[in-house]
């Protein structure tokens, strides 16, 4: 995926600032594909460039703050990319490669990371609990919430599976550790 492609998405979903944009995104599209405001702004002026987006001065807002919509020619590229095959993404975490590291040359003391990183992935996935409660307890969902919801679900999947392989990972990590420990 491609940051214009998202940031399309978001300002088809509502017209917007770029400082709302930024923050929206943050809470929406952010929770699986990070960009930084200086990144969404940047790519603003770009995708105005292409005539992608368009951007008006907001009336009664402060000086220069703009709006930004798609226009036709935004709406199919947002098409087009749509249409095209992608592969699905590979795990890429250097946790990973750390646990390899671990194996290959002995303890490395990862047990306080892996701790930290369990208590981010239950931070997470108390975030899209709550998210789910929110915006998906009123049942039936139109179908632009139930395509929400879905993408709101693989959220908590993942979560869920990382939470619970993170437990397995400290389980292997400490006992390794006090096997090491009575040597």
């Amino acid at each position: 995926m491609s940051l214009p492609h998202a940031l399309l998405t978001s300002i088809a979903e509502k017209p917007s600032s770029g400082y709302e944009l930024a923050r929206r995104f943050d809470k929406s599209i952010g929770y699986f594909w990070h960009a930084t405001h200086q990144q969404i702004y940047r790519e603003l002026a770009r995708m105005e460039t292409q005539g992608w987006v368009i951007s008006t001065e907001v009336e009664g807002g402060r000086a220069g703050k703009k709006q930004f919509r798609v226009l036709p020619a935004g709406t199919e590229e947002l098409r087009r990319w749509a249409s095209e095959s992608s592969a699905p993404m590979k795990l890429r975490d250097d946790m990973m490669v750390k646990l390899r590291a671990d194996a290959a040359i002995g303890p490395l003391g990862l047990v306080e990371e892996f701790e930290r990183r369990l208590h981010l992935h239950e931070q997470e996935l108390q975030t899209y609990r709550q998210i789910e409660q929110r915006d998906f307890s009123n049942l039936p969902l139109p179908r632009e919430a139930q395509l929400r919801y879905l993408i709101l679900k693989a959220g908590i999947s993942f979560e869920e599976n990382r939470v619970q392989w993170t437990k397995e990972a400290l389980q292997v990590l400490r006992a390794n550790t006090s096997i090491e420990a009575n040597n």
